[in-house]
């Protein structure tokens, strides 16, 4: 992941970090579903590649799981150490290998809203499947690939790279189809246990009673789960 607004950057990281904290998309949609698909991770060692600024690290922390969080951007890798002060924080590209974490060191590994960001997806989940104890499990998260092309228009098929608007700042992803997601998963040793399209929880359509009606018809998020098989 090259130092661009790939990895929020900057102002872009700051932009992020407030929109993910409040009462939104990630709070209210895509992280409850997450943290379904994830469950009891007490006593658990637990690595969530592509932090952001702490919000899943420092929910998987309080509920006793060991976090070690690691993100590429500086300025999120800051706020996440404050969010997060009983989780290990790590900043690190995750392009490159995750040496600093062993082979069969974890329990799990959670990676939200973070892989249609990297260049080489099938090397990251390569070194995700490494981490893993035998059976251990993954949970992650992307943006929905119907969402993109509805949004982008084109060709379905076409995998390219999009830059969308963040509040004053962009970001750069890569479009994928499902059948992408859900092969490179298998494809990497991983055996897929559930995928869901998360709806909005209750608690938006008081908040945003028109986004909570749009979203319960228009996904913009899948996350899976699957298992390590060694």
């Amino acid at each position: 992941m090259a130092e661009s607004n790939r990895a929020y950057h900057g102002d872009a990281g700051r932009i992020f970090a407030a929109r993910a904290g409040a009462d939104g998309l990630n709070a209210l949609h895509e992280r409850p579903a997450v943290l379904t698909l994830i469950g009891d991770v007490d006593g658990l060692d637990v690595a969530d590649l592509g932090c952001g600024a702490g919000h899943l690290a420092a929910i998987l922390s309080t509920s006793g799981a060991r976090v070690t969080g690691v993100e590429g951007s500086s300025a999120l890798a800051q706020i996440a150490t404050h969010a997060a002060p009983a989780a290990a924080i790590v900043h690190h590209d995750l392009d490159l290998p995750l040496t600093f974490l062993a082979d069969d060191s974890q329990d799990g590994v959670v990676c939200a809203l973070v892989i249609h960001h990297l260049d080489d997806r099938q090397r990251f989940l390569g070194e995700v499947r490494r981490i893993l104890r035998p059976g251990g499990w993954l949970v992650l998260s992307t943006t929905h690939p119907t969402a993109d092309w509805g949004y982008f228009g084109g060709s379905y098929f076409d995998e390219r790279w999009v830059t969308r608007a963040l509040g004053e700042a962009t970001m750069e992803y890569r479009h994928m189809t499902m059948s992408t997601v859900i092969n490179e998963i298998i494809d990497a040793g991983f055996t897929v246990e559930r995928m869901v399209e998360p709806q909005p929880i209750e608690a938006m359509r008081a908040l945003a009673p028109e986004r909570y009606e749009r979203l319960r018809t228009d996904p913009i998020f899948v996350v899976v789960r699957a298992r390590a098989d060694k």
